[in-house]
């Protein structure tokens, strides 16, 4: 904690907060979830009496639960606490990784910074006619009629097809709702904003979905004077992994870390 010494001003506090990866259940690589940042965001929010708390985020977006998991964390943290929350958005905050920023209570980017892509994507593939090919027999048991719904393995199904795309729609008007409810009178309700297209810079600020172009450093200066001390918060990964004991997962990772970044050029 910051010591309180009568009549002298102490220098403002900002935590910042890094969020960068894809969002994922899985605690693998340089993924985000709620489970893997709660301790972070706890430091961030409590240690030193913070008078705001940064996230500096680069996110392609994953999971839609863990996405909304660590934007619930970090409003019940800032509502408790009453700290303001900016997100300043690096190379990208697409889907989850928007869901996150809209969670703050103010959103900057860079002009080169890409938003948006508030929609819901399921993909995938199809191996029926390969293992046909191969003679390869599939031996499936259930009970329950939707138990195997989409099956890689089997023929795809339009029944199955419709129960993903209710599913899908779920998400989306969650999301939706979401995207509403934190920017509020902000969005502009004359534009197509929740087709899962993106916008770059300042072409967000006529959509409503950002509050300005503007980073970190000199925002955080601007708003709290130029003695403001900046303490950064960030994910480590385990000494395990650190030392090559999940060399082959951490690749994998990788490799979709960098195919979710590709799909926006990055």
């Amino acid at each position: 904690m910051r010591p309180s010494i009568p009549f002298i001003k102490t220098q403002p506090v900002v935590s910042v907060i890094r969020l960068q990866g894809i969002i994922s259940a899985q605690p693998r690589g340089a993924a985000l979830n709620d489970s893997g940042l709660a301790g972070l965001m706890h430091k961030a929010f409590h240690r030193g009496k913070p008078d705001a708390v940064a996230l500096a985020i680069n996110s392609p977006g994953g999971s839609p639960s863990q996405s909304s998991l660590i934007a619930a964390r970090i409003r019940r943290l800032a509502e408790e606490k009453k700290i303001k929350v900016y997100a300043f958005v690096e190379d990208v905050a697409a889907s989850g990784g928007y869901y996150i920023a809209s969670a703050a209570d103010e959103i900057w980017v860079d002009r080169h910074s890409i938003v948006g892509s508030i929609g819901v994507i399921s993909a995938g593939f199809g191996f029926d006619q390969f293992i046909d090919r191969y003679g390869i027999e599939r031996r499936v048991h259930t009970a329950g009629k939707s138990k195997s719904l989409l099956d890689p393995f089997r023929p795809e199904k339009p029944e199955d097809v419709e129960r993903l795309k209710a599913i899908q729609e779920h998400i989306h008007g969650e999301f939706i709702d979401h995207v509403k409810t934190s920017r509020g009178s902000r969005l502009n309700e004359e534009m197509e904003l929740f087709t899962g297209d993106v916008w770059v810079g300042g072409q967000a600020m006529e959509t409503g979905l950002i509050d300005g172009v503007g980073h970190l450093v000199p925002k955080m200066k601007e708003i709290f004077g130029d003695k403001v001390s900046l303490r950064p918060y960030q994910a480590r990964r385990s000494l395990l992994s650190r030392f090559g004991a999940r060399v082959l997962g951490d690749a994998m990772a990788e490799v979709e870390d960098r195919a979710a970044f590709a799909r926006f050029g990055i």
